[in-house]
């Protein structure tokens, strides 16, 4: 469920952010600010209409709990994005345009390609917002395909808990987001400054 939710998300991001900062067109202005809105809604204030939405649209279980987190990151990767790619200089761009690119040719083989400390930032911001959330996925799965922040908390039984297991579970659950910070830390930060300077 994390890793599609993670690298959907962060594909979109790159894509908008691309758009959004390189490609100036009428109503761009007013785009951006609304995309950004979507940051500050609160989780609660969507529960109804989201499991309307999912019923209506028969999707279920994880893959539900993973279309729910790709929206839901959409406008904190727009924003990483769109940052990091109005740092970089126009001239890139008309250098490109002069040898015969095109938009997406522009995005493919030049953009892309120096993203990688955007793509790490957001990667592992995404994946640590899907692998923790519990809000969703309580909601979103009911009583099957739980993830393991819902099967930890169901594992404290109703009188006794056993914080053996308790502490063996929690662990586990917190293994993988340790690992993703040990391997691709030394990037975060660097990819949390690019962008953040201009000149």
């Amino acid at each position: 469920m994390v890793i599609p939710a993670a690298l959907l998300s962060s594909a979109l991001g790159s894509l908008n952010g691309f758009v959004l900062a390189k490609w100036k067109f009428k109503g761009a202005d007013v785009i951006f600010p609304l995309i950004l809105f979507g940051m500050f809604i609160p989780y609660q204030s969507i529960m109804i209409p989201l499991v309307q939405f999912m019923n209506l649209a028969g999707i279920s279980g994880l893959p539900g709990l993973a279309l729910a987190h790709i929206i839901y990151g959409i406008p904190i990767t727009t924003l990483t994005f769109r940052n990091y790619y109005a740092s970089l200089p126009q001239e890139l761009l008309e250098a490109a345009k002069m040898d015969g690119a095109s938009m997406l040719g522009i995005y493919r083989h030049i953009l892309l390609p120096i993203s990688l400390p955007s793509f790490v930032v957001v990667l592992i911001w995404q994946f640590t917002s899907a692998w923790n959330d519990f809000l969703f996925a309580v909601i979103l799965t009911g009583n099957e395909e739980w993830p393991i922040t819902v099967a930890l908390n169901n594992m404290a039984g109703s009188q006794i808990i056993a914080w053996n297991v308790q502490m063996a579970g929690s662990l586990l659950a917190a293994l993988p987001t340790l690992l993703v910070y040990i391997f691709l830390g030394r990037y975060f930060l660097r990819g949390l400054l690019a962008g953040s300077l201009k000149g």
